[in-house]
């Protein structure tokens, strides 16, 4: 089985082809008063297949945007920058449509084993509220998983997960099997 995870390259260079907004994860630090220092993932706009492709590998070797870059991003919440920053939220259309979710292992529960950190299961829960000057939360986005065949249990088989771990709705295998759970 290869390194790493699958490439999304096509997938990305398709859709900014067909005018498609495309978000990218952006790990940062986040320090709040009330707690120590945290690492959180935001979803930041990518302008264009050129600065796609001058995304710098971060230190899990994730093309990333630079740390300079993102203040005046446009974050999937309709502000700038990475949060929090209840006061760059936009009261309009914001949102995403389509997540596609990285993992190790998936099984045909729809359950995905990360890799431990839990930036998207976090993510998706502080998304699923909505930004913090609204009070209408976004409608979920489809959770999507791309997957080699090695990479799906068996059907006995399933990957434990907690309550703030979160199921993907479409689980698409390179043996050419699309399963799709209903919400």
């Amino acid at each position: 089985m290869p390194a790493g995870e699958l490439s999304t390259t096509a997938i990305v260079q398709d859709a900014l082809a067909n005018g498609k907004e495309v978000f990218v994860p952006y790990i940062h630090n986040l320090e709040l008063s009330s707690q120590p220092k945290t690492s959180v993932m935001d979803m930041l706009l990518l302008e264009s297949m050129d600065e796609f492709r001058s995304l710098e590998p971060d230190k899990w070797g994730i093309p990333s945007l630079s740390q300079a870059s993102v203040l005046n991003k446009r974050n999937c919440f309709g502000g700038k920058g990475v949060s929090p920053r209840p006061e760059d939220s936009t009261q309009g259309p914001y949102g995403l449509d389509l997540i596609v979710m990285p993992g190790m292992a998936f099984d045909e529960g729809f359950r995905r084993l990360g890799h431990g950190k839990g930036y998207y299961d976090h993510f998706l829960t502080r998304y699923s509220k909505g930004p913090e000057s609204t009070t209408t939360a976004p409608k979920l986005p489809l959770l999507v998983a791309l997957a080699l065949k090695e990479q799906v249990l068996a059907p006995t088989e399933k990957i434990p997960v907690a309550d703030h771990d979160w199921l993907v709705d479409v689980l698409m295998v390179g043996d050419d099997r699309c399963l799709v759970r209903q919400r």
